[in-house]
């Protein structure tokens, strides 16, 4: 089923340590998300100083309000890109090529 959503991806790139205290904030703000319908996916890299949030919501600048109010951003834990993300799937025919 396809919705009109856009997809956004926030790539996260830590810049000092987290405390446990910091990490609980970030959970929270995580859990509002779903709660919300918005978190399509996330988690931190196995390989790579940072993480990747994937959102859904209707405008680039929605998408950057969420980046800036991760307790992780807006306290100078990490800093982040932010990414559009144009789905390849069964729906759209992977983007009219499949």
């Amino acid at each position: 089923m396809s919705d009109t959503y856009t997809r956004y991806v926030i790539l996260i790139n830590r810049i000092k340590d987290y405390n446990p205290e910091i990490i609980k904030e970030h959970v929270e703000h995580l859990k509002e998300l779903e709660t919300s319908g918005i978190l399509v996916l996330a988690g931190p890299f196995t390989d790579y100083n940072g993480g990747i949030i994937i959102i859904k919501t209707d405008s680039l600048d929605a998408a950057k309000q969420i980046a800036d109010s991760d307790p992780f951003i807006s306290k100078g834990y990490s800093s982040y890109e932010l990414r559009t993300l144009e789905l390849s799937n069964k729906e759209n025919n992977h983007l009219g090529i499949g």
